[in-house]
């Protein structure tokens, strides 16, 4: 298959991807900006006026790096998990297998769709944030490579799980006892300096806290862990994931259910 033949294939299935996210907008960019609006409102107006700075700013600044991230996570993983996962349950992703499409092409079509609405909605969040508190970007590569990297990772494992998933309830699984409380214990509402040092190491166990502190470094300047470690092993695990989910794909042993 020559690379033309690829691209328009990554292409065709990229702009499935995002057609579908604009067309059902109340349910893929309505309801996160909803839930962070009202993170602002309680944790940044009502409780943040009580608890003063952290990490030498407003609590509003601070808890803003990690709601984006939050948002980011979340959406990444379940437009990828729900979309591809409703293409094996109406046997459509068959006709995608069996036809010539590069499996290269199909996988990134559908990462690309899950970044697409990742960004678009840090996007969104960032404006909603700039009513609450000021905002600004202290080293944009930093920012940029991180918010990039955590969404293809998310994105990745959204695929992953899909493929593993036997009925709509093994797609709820992941979000609901795994990423949901790594997420609330990433360091999204306090700094790891406000922890006792056992639970500081324990928190260092915690993949989603490298990810919220390099965005937060990148946006205030501030971070609790090594920055350019925390990129390394976003790169390290972008590749490691997507040769997992190649792997399943070219397989093809978890598409029937």
């Amino acid at each position: 298959m020559t690379w033309a033949k690829k691209w328009i294939a990554f292409r065709t299935i990229l702009f499935k991807e995002v057609r579908r996210i604009v067309r059902i907008w109340p349910q893929t960019l309505l309801p996160p900006v909803i839930t962070m609006t009202l993170y602002f409102i309680i944790f940044g107006k009502m409780i943040g006026s009580r608890v003063g700075d952290m990490g030498g700013v407003p609590y509003m600044q601070f808890i803003v790096p990690g709601l984006i991230m939050m948002a980011v996570i979340t959406n990444s993983y379940s437009n990828v998990v729900s979309s591809f996962f409703s293409a094996k349950f109406h046997a459509s992703i068959e006709e995608l297998l069996v036809s010539p499409v590069s499996k290269h092409a199909i996988l990134l079509g559908y990462i690309g769709g899950g970044v697409f609405r990742g960004l678009g909605i840090a996007l969104i969040v960032s404006i909603v944030a700039l009513f609450f508190t000021q905002l600004s970007v202290v080293h944009i590569f930093v920012t940029l490579f991180t918010v990039l990297g955590t969404s293809i990772l998310f994105s990745l494992g959204g695929f992953i799980n899909a493929m593993f998933a036997r009925s709509f309830d093994d797609i709820s699984i992941v979000p609901s006892f795994i990423l949901t409380p790594l997420t609330y214990l990433g360091g999204v509402f306090y700094s790891m300096e406000n922890l006792s040092p056992f639970w500081q190491n324990v928190s260092l166990l915690n993949p989603i806290v490298y990810m919220v502190n390099a965005f937060r470094y990148g946006i205030l300047g501030y971070s609790d862990v090594n920055v350019w470690y925390s990129m390394l092993a976003m790169l390290v695990f972008c590749v490691l994931f997507y040769g997992i989910a190649y792997k399943f794909l070219q397989d093809g042993s978890r598409i029937r259910l």
